[in-house]
This record gives structure tokens, sequence and C-alpha cells, in this order.
């Protein structure tokens, strides 16, 4: 009895076991086979939905096409865009004169400039209108020049009045003062300023070195007081027909922003030993480069626009070592037509006898070798008999305006 029950005990946990291996297998089939159906379902159902989302875009952009495009249209959007690109750049050009407009509004009631010079005119002053105002630099030591030209092309005394009254031409000896207060020299311009009447004072140290300076100053002096059509800058060695001067400024009122004269571009001069040595030459490039173009220093003339650009700006307008140079400077990157006038800078008799002869009268004559006539104070006169314009061009010309009081 008590071994079949040992054998028969054996045989069921044989059994129980097999049953547990059976029933654990089918678990894991069953297992195997709800998490395949549950899993890849959701997966094939999202792809389905993805790839009929993608369908229905691709043929609503399509039919987008479709229904927009038109045969020739390709065409049309070019010249839309070219359309649209030059519209761009008239407007451009708008802002750009509007801007120019509004600083000139500005010079009227903007006061005094960071140097203390009259950069534009004190609110409530009146300026007075002009075609041109011509500065004639000078210095202290210059008298016997300032009489030569007053003896020649420049009007005295009443004429000089009606000169500006008449014609709009207004012509100043620009001179600044002395680092001594009431020096000798400021009381012997005083004397000679009540004697003709023909100066125009700036707030500004005289000096050879400080012409940069000293133009910066003038234009912005002359702005303030005379609302001009263009601004001069002469020295006072150099021969000028005022009617001829006039008449070419004329020939370019419609343009906005002018610079007028003789255009060059020197070499840019390292040697610390030479005249015209610029110091800070290396920012024009390698040694041996030129200086952009710009106007010879002996005279030019430049827009209203142009001044009062100057005249607000002067503050942080860099000052190179030649006046030339840095007004040139002061124009680069601006939208500005640079006119290269020859005849203001003709030779000194027989060059300018000969083209008056010809009949192609010079603006202004000077000898290059001088950087103005040489031994003009005694020189002046010949140059003025030989290659003037006649006293009677002056008056009598009517190719710039016809009468100055008709458009004050």
């Amino acid at each position: 009895m008590i071994r079949t029950r040992a054998t028969g005990g054996g045989g069921d946990k044989r059994l129980c076991a097999r049953w547990i291996l059976l029933l654990c297998c089918a678990c894991f089939g069953l297992g195997m086979l709800f998490t395949n159906r549950f899993w890849s379902l959701p997966d094939s159902n999202s792809e389905t939905i993805s790839k009929r989302r993608q369908e229905q875009e691709l043929q609503v952009v399509s039919d987008d096409c479709i229904t927009k495009r038109k045969p020739g249209q390709d065409k049309d959007v070019m010249g839309e865009v070219t359309r649209t690109h030059e519209a761009i750049q008239s407007l451009d050009k708008t802002i750009s004169t509007l801007q120019m407009e509004l600083s000139a509004a500005r010079s009227s009631h903007e006061l005094m400039g960071s140097n203390g010079s009259p950069s534009i005119a004190a609110a409530g002053q009146q300026r007075k209108k002009a075609f041109v105002v011509i500065g004639i630099n000078t210095a202290f030591s210059s008298r016997k020049r300032r009489d030569s030209v007053r003896e020649t092309w420049m009007p005295q005394g009443e004429k000089l009045q009606q000169l500006e009254r008449e014609k709009g031409i207004v012509v100043r000896f620009m001179i600044g003062h002395s680092a001594t207060s009431n020096s000798i020299l400021d009381r012997a311009i005083d004397s000679e300023e009540d004697q003709h009447g023909d100066f125009l004072r700036l707030d500004h140290v005289e000096g050879y070195h400080e012409l940069s300076a000293k133009t910066k100053i003038f234009f912005s002096t002359a702005v303030a007081k005379w609302d001009a059509e263009f601004y001069v800058k002469v020295d006072d060695d150099v021969h000028v027909n005022l009617g001829m001067l006039a008449a070419t400024l004329a020939h370019h009122r419609s343009k906005p922003r002018t610079y007028i004269g003789c255009m060059k571009s020197g070499p840019v001069l390292s040697d610390k030993n030479v005249k015209y040595h610029e110091p800070e030459f290396w920012k024009f490039g390698e040694e041996g480069n030129k200086y952009f173009r710009h106007a010879t220093g002996q005279i030019y003339a430049i827009s209203k626009d142009l001044t009062t650009y100057i005249s607000i700006n002067q503050p942080i307008l860099h000052k190179f070592a030649n006046e030339d140079v840095s007004l040139g400077s002061w124009f680069i990157g601006l939208e500005v037509e640079h006119i290269d006038e020859r005849n203001m800078c003709c030779g000194t008799p027989p060059d300018c006898e000969w083209k008056a002869q010809a009949g192609s009268v010079c603006v202004a004559s000077f000898d290059w070798n001088c950087s103005g006539i040489c031994k003009s104070a005694m020189r002046m006169q010949d140059v003025h008999a030989r290659c003037g314009e006649g006293d009677g061009a002056l008056w009598n010309t009517k190719s710039f305006l016809h009468h100055f009081s008709s458009w004050q």
C-alpha cells in the first residue's frame, strides 16, 4: 500500500508539471497574438492617415496653381517685379531728396554749432535770398592781394551792393581772428572792413594748417546768413570772371547735389619733407596710391544741399591735411554729382587770352606751379586786362536769371 501511493503520487506530480508548461506556452502565444494586433493596427492607421493628408495637400496646391496660372503669366510676373523695382528706386530718390530738404529746413531754426560758430541760422533770423555766395579766402598778411582783387574783378562800394540786390551774387573776403583777442591784426581788419564793407568774419583762429576747419566754418556761416543756390570758395590770388561763373552755375541749377570744379586725383604724399605731406597717408592704402577725385582748392562750388549737409554735420567731418582733399572726402558715399568744369582752371596769359579770343571765356585763371597767380598782387591787373570778360558782361548777362528780384 505504501509503495503504490508513493508511485501514484510521483505520477500526479509529473502530470501537473506538464499542464503548467502547456498553460504557460498557451498564455505566451495568446499574449503575442493580442500584442501584435493592438500595436500594429494603430501604426498602420497612422501611416494611412498621414499619406492621405499629404495627398490632399498636394492636390490642393496643384489645383490652386492650375486655377491661378494662365498662359503668359510668367511674363506678367516678371513685368510686375521690374515695375516694383523701378518704383522702389524712385521712392528711394524721393526719400533722399526729402531728407535733404528737411535738413535745409532745419538749418533755418537750429542754433550754434558745437565749436561755437554759427553753423546754422538762429531761430527767427530771416536769411537773405541769393543766387550764389562767393567767399574769397584771405589771410591777415594778404592786404595787397585783396586790393588787387578789389581793383579788378570784384565790384566795390555801391556796385557791390547792387550786384547783390539785382543779380543775387554775394562776394565777401572771408577771414577769422587771431589767437590773441583784439590784437593789432584784428584791428587792422576792422579798419579795412570800415573802409570797404566787404568782409565775412568767421569764428575761427587763422592758421595755414587750419584751412579745412576754416572751410567748414565758412560754409556753415554762409548758409546761416544767406539762402543761396550755390556757395563758392575761391583763393585771393585767383582771377574770376563773375558773369561766366554765374552762367556756369546756372547751367546746373536743376541738379540737387552738385560739386563743381576742376577735378583731379593727385598722389598721396607720405614724405614729411614735401609741401603737401599727408600725415594720414596710410588711410589711402599702399604707398604710392592716389587720392579719390576731388576739386582743386583754388576755386570750387557746391549746391545748397551740400552746404547744408556740411553745416549740420561739421562736428563729425574729418579734416585731412589738405583742404581740397577734406572737402572731397566729405562727399564720399553721398549721392553727389561731380562736375569737372575745366573753364574753372585756365592758365594765365596767354592760355586764358587765347580761349577768350576763341569765344570761350574762362571762369577762373591761375598758375598751377604757384597754386594761384604767381606774384598776384603785381600781375592781377594784367591778367584781368587780357583775360577779363569786360565790365559790361556781368551786368548784361541774363543766362542765369532775368531779374533776381523776381524770385526773391
